[in-house]
């Protein structure tokens, strides 16, 4: 006697809900609710920015005598503004929400996207204080980041100092401490200024001091996860329905 079909039209298989795709307006309203629990004013700022800006466009429309024409430029601009804003906004939350947690430095430096090598995990550990040490090569040369009170940290980046000069001893080597201290970078602003070193080294040279670091290995660590800024950016392919 043969198998009947399962609804699905293949025979003995079961119903497998599909995964649902997330879609741009998806990541757009996640931005938004973690940002309005750091940030409730975002709703009022969001509000502002398009109500001026429509108001402008049909100020401009209607002395010109097209409003219709200002007001659609108008729309298009207010909602441009509006996504640079949340997108802003979402950054600094994501980043208020980490802060403080042993392993923020090494979730900040993980949205640098490309020209550096980053080691994942800190490299020094004090276990005590819980103070770090990340590790990551670009064009200007070894950068060590610490997270930590300056009075503590000062001695775990010149240990590390030196041993990254072992491995590459004609390679600069820069410090960039992380904290509300006097002379410290806000986490907020640790990736700005990384990204602001002058490039000394080319690529190649890059790639080959990043290999000579891996022998001195890391130290093994959780590393919080940041809340990624970019989400609020609209996402192309889901536009398209693809």
């Amino acid at each position: 006697m043969a198998r009947k079909k399962s609804s699905t039209g293949v025979e003995g298989s079961s119903a497998v809900p599909k995964e649902k795709k997330q879609r741009w307006y998806h990541n757009i309203r996640d931005a938004y609710v973690m940002t309005k629990r750091v940030d409730p004013t975002i709703t009022w700022l969001l509000l502002g920015v398009f109500v001026l800006v429509m108001g402008v466009a049909l100020v401009i429309g209607f002395a010109w005598g097209h409003p219709w024409y200002t007001g659609v430029f108008g729309l298009l601009l207010a909602l441009m503004l509006m996504m640079v804003l949340l997108a802003r906004k979402t950054q600094k939350a994501g980043y208020a929400q980490i802060e403080g947690q042993p392993g923020a430095v090494g979730a900040a430096l993980g949205q640098i996207r490309r020209g550096w090598n980053i080691q994942e995990q800190p490299v020094a550990i004090n276990p005590r204080t819980q103070d770090l040490v990340f590790r990551m090569v670009g064009r200007p040369g070894i950068v060590l980041v610490s997270e930590g009170p300056s009075s503590r940290v000062q001695r775990l980046l010149e240990d590390e100092k030196r041993k990254v000069a072992r491995v590459a001893p004609n390679v600069p080597v820069h410090f960039v401490q992380c904290g509300n201290e006097q002379g410290q970078v806000p986490l907020a602003r640790v990736v700005r200024t990384v990204q602001k070193l002058k490039g000394k080294l080319t690529p190649a040279e890059v790639a080959a001091v990043a290999k000579r670091l891996q022998a001195l290995g890391s130290a093994r660590m959780p590393i919080p996860k940041g809340v990624d800024p970019m989400k609020a950016r609209p996402d192309r392919k889901g536009m398209r329905g693809r």
